[in-house]
């Protein structure tokens, strides 16, 4: 037995929302209450430890995550610049660095804080013409490429767009370096993959950062090979965090065919729900709008999947026991997809299945005729509100009034609905502190734009936010009775701050650092 004691614990269990000693046993919260309560319970061989003063939350879960991609961006390019210029001089120093022929990749740029805008292959060429370039954007939903990179593509003037993408051409129809959504599978797929065991060692050293951030969870939408990194390391003992491994929408039917069910796997890896992409994004103006763009009146972005395609997927997946997550930013993707939902809560209910706990990802702008029907179907918003922060400029730009229906986590909240908190990682920093600060004050970091915040009717309490990354995640992943709380019976998965957050003014949120994280009972990251 470990007790921990002399804390201030935050439990999230409503008989006892705060206490100051907990005691576990084999990885599971055996008792929570007082000092002495908990204190008379210890035997001839448990171990006390005191917290001294020091306050306890349940682990938090980051709710969508990009694993792999955020593992191997930590090797990349930071591509997250002020200007394009800066940009182009990192891609400059990573090409004086690495073998001529070797491919440089990064991450991060986004052409609408760039006073430049869109870069272009020759721009890139320019600063590595040895070796071929692909720099993802912020938005994960664009990409940068040279020429060298290109012609192993085999991209020419006379390639075609790909169904749901686009490549951007110069005024003689030349492409100019830039690909929008599927356009970048055509790079993506010439680009050597790393090895199982490759991505394995890039996956355990994120997950040392995410428990540095006080990640004890996360839900992850990366593709077949994560899978196979993850299993691997979870064999060795060597997955610590809790992660809910989404399938891509291309192994459905595999998936049914195999038996796989959401819910199945291990305590540290599970099957979660099937991924499919609806739309775009803001960014790249490739987000489905029932109304063109503020900026751009002939462009309502790019619906990939209506009502009924959704719903076709949809019944093969809820026949085979598997949940879905679909991806929607747009009003009309938004609106196309609670359409399906709702269609295929008549199938599950007309067939005898159980009502699976399907999802949103992102959620980002409803139709105000759309904002309830979240609850009335009992669909999860999984939302990142870190996005509303870094978005809010070009969301008013781009979307201008509609922008009142857009991050709407007050009203998705006060209309019932459960949400998930994420990042979005990499396209985001997976550090849920910068989202609870974004969800409490909708601002920037800095300030901005206003000491309101952006649309502050739409604020959440620290408590509701803290909800959003711990007992929302639990509640999508079937966890709800293991994770997300410290009461009797829950696993002993738990962070230790030097000071409570409610003691912390909203607008310093973002600086809290946690000292320690716990997974099953023992001490996973503790800082030096």
């Amino acid at each position: 037995m470990k007790i921990l004691f002399n804390g201030r614990i935050y439990t999230n269990h409503p008989e006892q929302p705060i206490v100051s000693a907990l005691a576990i046993e084999q990885g599971r919260i055996l008792a929570i209450g007082s000092d002495d309560a908990i204190l008379s319970l210890a035997g001839p061989h448990t171990i006390r430890e005191n917290l001294e003063g020091k306050t306890v939350l349940p682990g938090l879960t980051d709710a969508h995550i990009h694993l792999e991609y955020y593992a191997r961006s930590l090797a990349t390019v930071d591509c997250e610049t002020l200007t394009r210029a800066e940009c182009l001089k990192r891609v400059a120093q990573r090409a004086r660095s690495v073998t001529p022929g070797q491919w440089i990749r990064g991450h991060g740029w986004n052409q609408n804080l760039w006073p430049e805008g869109f870069g272009s292959a020759s721009d890139l060429d320019q600063v590595a013409p040895n070796h071929p370039v692909y720099l993802t954007a912020k938005s994960v939903h664009a990409a940068w490429a040279n020429t060298a990179a290109l012609r192993l593509a085999g991209i020419t003037e006379h390639t075609p767009d790909p169904q749901g993408g686009k490549l951007l051409r110069d005024e003689n129809g030349r492409p100019t370096g830039i690909l929008l959504e599927t356009a970048m599978e055509l790079v993506e797929r010439v680009i050597p993959p790393p090895s199982v065991e490759e991505l394995a060692g890039d996956i355990e050293t994120a997950q040392r950062i995410l428990f540095s951030l006080g990640l004890t969870g996360v839900h992850d939408y990366d593709q077949a090979r994560c899978f196979s990194a993850l299993q691997v390391l979870d064999a060795r003992g060597a997955l610590k965090l809790r992660v809910v491994k989404g399938i891509p929408l291309e192994m459905l039917s595999e998936a049914t065919r195999l038996g796989l069910r959401s819910g199945f796997g291990s305590p540290h890896l599970r099957i979660g729900s099937v991924k499919l992409f609806a739309d775009g994004a803001l960014g790249p103006h490739t987000a489905a709008m029932l109304q063109p763009y503020e900026d751009n009146p002939g462009n309502t972005g790019i619906l990939f999947l209506d009502a009924e395609q959704i719903l076709e997927y949809g019944q093969q997946a809820v026949t085979g026991g598997l949940s879905l997550a679909i991806h929607a930013i747009g009003d009309r993707a938004n609106h196309e997809v609670l359409e399906a939902y709702r269609q295929l809560r008549a199938y599950e209910k007309r067939n005898g299945l159980a009502p699976l706990r399907h999802r949103i990802e992102h959620v980002q702008c409803l139709h105000p005729d759309d904002l309830g029907k979240l609850a009335e179907l009992d669909i999860i918003a999984s939302v990142q509100p870190i996005h509303a922060a870094s978005d809010m400029l070009i969301a008013d730009r781009y979307w201008g009034t509609r922008s009142q229906g857009a991050y709407a986590y007050r009203t998705l909240l006060e209309r019932g609905t459960r949400l998930a908190f994420g990042s979005d990682a990499p396209v985001e920093s997976p550090n849920p502190w910068w989202g609870i600060h974004a969800a409490v004050t909708r601002q920037r970091q800095d300030g901005t734009p206003s000491s309101e915040g952006w649309y502050p009717a739409q604020r959440l309490s620290f408590t509701e936010a803290l909800a959003g990354y711990t007992t929302g995640p639990a509640f999508a992943a079937g966890w709800e009775n293991a994770l997300g709380r410290l009461a009797p019976g829950f696993l002993a998965d738990l962070i230790l701050l030097d000071a409570s957050p409610l003691d912390i003014p909203p607008q310093e949120l973002f600086t809290v650092q946690p000292a320690a994280t716990m997974i099953d009972g023992e001490w996973v990251w503790q800082r030096e």
